[in-house]
């Protein structure tokens, strides 16, 4: 017994050296934590990469309705409320996955949900899109004909963008995913 303290060697330093070394209040150290927590299979899946067309689209398209006198048509404000609602919901829905907030809400069955939400999406979308498109003509000779042309083609494109993240969140939901980068949702 008289062999054991020198056979143990033992360190000792300030607490504030290890809170640098744990990352503590340094930038690198917050960067770490938060690439830690961040899904990174799920930001190189098909859905992500939709998803963030999907905000991309969703943002062009109101941007470009709202740089112009929207409120003389009355289509103009269905395609705003459901322009702006889903690209709200679709940015806290993405930022919400890519963190692992949705693991913690284990009672939401997160496969369903997001093919009810597309699928909900790609129709309110549609709607979105024709009231747009069919409400163009009376700028045709006015200086916003160009803006409300292009959001129209946005329309239909984050209208296409909702029906392949509805399509992709059938087959996560009916288990015909296959590998994990056409998961909807990782598990």
């Amino acid at each position: 017994m008289a062999d054991f303290p020198s056979k143990v060697a033992t360190e000792t330093s300030s607490p504030k050296s290890q809170s640098s070394q744990q990352g503590g209040n340094s930038l690198r150290g917050l960067a770490a934590n938060v690439t830690t927590m961040m899904d990174m299979t799920f930001i190189k899946s098909v859905p992500a990469v939709l998803m963030i067309a999907e905000v991309i689209l969703g943002l062009l398209q109101w941007a470009l309705i709202a740089s112009a006198p929207y409120t003389v048509l009355p289509a103009y404000g269905w395609v705003m409320f459901v322009a702006i609602t889903l690209w709200i919901l679709t940015t806290i829905l993405f930022f919400m996955i890519l963190f692992g907030a949705h693991r913690k809400l284990t009672a939401v069955p997160w496969p369903l949900t997001m093919m009810v939400y597309n699928s909900m999406a790609t129709l309110l979308y549609l709607t979105a899109f024709l009231a747009n498109a069919a409400s163009v003509h009376p700028f045709k000779y006015g200086y916003f004909y160009g803006h409300m042309a292009a959001a129209a083609f946005f329309g239909a494109a984050v209208t296409v963008a909702y029906a392949a993240s509805a399509y992709f969140s059938y087959l996560d939901w009916k288990g015909d995913g296959g590998n994990a980068a056409t998961s909807t949702v990782p598990t």
